[in-house]
This record gives C-alpha cells, structure tokens and sequence, in this order.
C-alpha cells in the first residue's frame, strides 16, 4: 500500500477526530452555560418568592384588624403560606404551591373588599402594591427562567446533542407554571375609590402554557 495514501487517510482521520473532539467540549460547555443560566434563574425566582412569603403574614394581620371573624379565611392563606415557604420542592410542585396560594389570598382580598376603611388604609394599600410589584418580578423571572429550560430541554433532547447529555447525565429542567389550565387566570383583585376590580388579564400570578412531566430540577 502506499505510503502517502496511508500518510494522507491518518491524516484524514486525525481532522475528523479533533473536529469531533472540538464539538463535543463545545457542546458540553454549552449545556454546561445553560444549566448555569437555569439555576441562577431559579434562585432570582427564589428571592422574589421568599419577599411574596414575608408579605402574607402581614397582609393577614391588616385583615384581621378590620375582619377578625373571617378565621377561616385567614387559616386558609397561613396553611397555603406554609406549604408554599417549605423548601426542598421542585420547580413544578413550586408553583402549585404558589398558586394555592394565590387562591387563598384572592379570597382575602375579596373580604377586604367588604371593608371600605381597610381599603382606605394607608398600610393595607403599600402592602397590596408591595404584593402587586413582587408578583411582577416573578412573573418576569418566570418568562426568563422558563426561556432557558426550554432551550436547555431542546439540546439534551436534540441529536447530536442527546449524545453528548446522556454521556454527562445532564438532566430536563422543570418548567416553573401552573399544570392545571383552571388556576392559570386567578383574578388579581385591585381596589379603586369605592369599587374592587377583578381582572385575568395580563399575567396570572404564576401561570403559564402546561409544559410535561420532566424530571425535577433541584433548587441549587
């Protein structure tokens, strides 16, 4: 055989395999990138959460200030609070925890709206606004996290990226949004002079299209 013909096809060989050595750790440091991006995501999420949790308990005793009869409603939002603050749960088991208790405080907005001293109160409405600019934050930590599990998803699951996931056990993310399409448009209450408002539309407070059943994705 020739000796440049064998020279020429290791050489060949050689390209092919530092072409496909230079994919591979570029690919892996792409998944790596975005499962970086996922959970920083996650923790801003995170914080905007621990803020709405301190939140409730003073929203209640403003309530009960004005409604102290209405217990069930106030052991209602303490029970979602609690469930809600408690660690350790997945992304998609989160937000089911979070929207009950969204729930629970539309019920206790709707016996304030029944107050109108308490809706005149000073502290009652900068805690409603405070409530209102927390849920905005979500809302768009949620776009911007659920951005990049989508993108994450999409190169573990894509060939040839697949290869390269399943060699690294790299994981789906789970999507942070509401499973069940009736608590996606929890009516966000507003108070106006004299009147309440009940409006869907805009964002719900933690809505969002169904996504499937990935596997969890840990709080880091």
């Amino acid at each position: 055989m020739d000796l440049t013909f064998i020279v020429t096809t290791l050489g060949v060989i050689a390209v092919v395999l530092l072409i496909v050595l230079i994919w591979a750790v570029a690919t892996y440091n792409g998944m790596v990138k975005l499962r970086n991006l996922v959970q920083e995501a996650w923790r801003q999420i995170d914080v905007e959460l621990h803020r709405r949790h301190d939140l409730v308990p003073n929203l209640v005793e403003t309530v009960r200030g004005y409604a102290g009869h209405e217990r069930e409603v106030f052991e209602a939002v303490a029970q979602a609070r609690a469930a809600a603050a408690t660690r350790g749960a997945g992304p998609a088991q989160q937000a089911q925890s979070e929207q009950a208790l969204s729930s629970a405080l539309s019920r206790l907005f709707a016996v304030a709206e029944a107050y109108p001293e308490l809706r005149a109160s000073q502290s009652f409405a900068d805690l409603q606004a405070e409530l209102t600019n927390t849920e905005d934050r979500i809302a768009a930590g949620r776009r911007f996290y659920n951005a990049n599990v989508r993108r994450l998803n999409t190169r573990i699951e894509t060939f040839p990226p697949n290869v390269i996931a399943r060699m690294f056990s790299f994981r789906r993310a789970e999507y942070f949004e509401a499973n069940d399409p009736a608590v996606r448009a929890v009516p966000s209450v507003h108070f106006t002079a004299g009147e309440t408002v009940a409006s869907t539309e805009g964002h719900p407070p933690l809505g969002g299209p169904a996504a499937g059943g990935p596997e969890p994705y840990h709080r880091p």
